[in-house]
């Protein structure tokens, strides 16, 4: 699905408009749609509620990789221009775009509830820390907005975790039709992710791809730091087997497509994050296989 995407960008059926538009289609329509219907049909209140003390795991995992990230920016002399946007990548990941579809694939629906508790601290540290990383590199004068920061948090695909999570605690049961609606328009999720990583990929241009320290930084973060402190952290715990490996996954997602934005937005290096998604997506292509073979191995227990 990725390489239909990457095909149709190349032959320019989609074109900058067409990728905003399918970001929306999938943040705001498809995904808050896919919660309610997967969480209202496949999950329990128990199992729901018992799943939030594991947000400790992927918050504690970030604080720690957000200390490495600052120590490695000394030892790896990174640019002082991309202090923010070093740290900012280092520490968060692609939960939805990629982190979701994989995990549906490997696992199936039973393991959304891991993949939402993760994508909840990930949002959050996100929106917070992280972008007040990238507003430090900035030269804009715009101010941290604590509005726009909590709009962002909570989300449509965040909103629609918790309409999903209230209507199985009150068991309220939804019309039949709506429910129906929701699966249809939920289905699209994963194919239209899918679409967009290869839309994004062509659009980047992999001849935009450089190897250097500031780049070298990120990918130790996304790729080796991230999934060894998730497994040193979760490896020992009494917590079933099933999140251990989509926390694993989870952590080692590309840099989140929402850097260069955020870096556009407060004038800071928006090609330097753009190049780190279109690399980071391009190694998790090889990553995420070898990830996938360790996790199902039989050495997570």
């Amino acid at each position: 699905m990725i390489a239909i995407g990457y095909i149709l960008s190349w032959r320019k059926w989609f074109d900058e408009s067409s990728s905003r538009l399918i970001a929306k289609l999938v943040t705001q329509i498809a995904l808050p749609a896919y919660m309610i219907s997967t969480i209202t049909h496949d999950f329990t209140a128990k199992k729901l509620l018992s799943t939030l003390p594991d947000l400790r795991f992927p918050v504690l995992s970030m604080l720690i990789l957000f200390a490495l990230a600052a120590v490695l920016y000394r030892v790896m002399q990174i640019k002082e221009q991309h202090r923010g946007l070093f740290e900012s990548m280092f520490l968060n990941s692609n939960t939805v775009f990629i982190g979701l579809p994989v995990n549906m694939a490997l696992f199936g629906n039973r393991s959304l509830p891991y993949v939402l508790v993760y994508y909840m601290a990930n949002t959050t540290i996100f929106w917070t820390l992280g972008v007040w990383l990238i507003q430090r590199d900035g030269t804009t004068s715009e101010k941290f907005n604590l509005k726009t920061t909590l709009g962002k948090i909570f989300s449509p695909p965040l909103l629609g975790f918790i309409v999903g999570v209230l209507l199985v605690i009150f068991h309220i049961q939804l019309p039949q039709f709506v429910l129906t609606d929701c699966q249809y328009i939920g289905g699209l999720t994963i194919p239209l992710s899918m679409f967009f990583i290869g839309i994004a990929i062509q659009r980047a241009g992999i001849q935009n791809v450089t190897i250097d320290r500031d780049s070298l930084g990120v990918l130790s973060g996304r790729f080796i730091f991230a999934p060894v402190l998730m497994t040193l952290l979760v490896l020992p715990m009494p917590v079933p087997v099933l999140m251990k490996q989509v926390f694993i996954l989870q952590s080692a997602m590309p840099v989140m497509t929402n850097a260069p934005v955020v870096a556009k937005l407060y004038h800071a290096d928006e090609k330097y994050a753009a190049i780190m998604v279109t690399e980071t997506t391009l190694l998790s292509l090889a990553v995420i296989p070898l990830l996938m073979l360790f996790v199902k191995s039989g050495l997570i227990t």
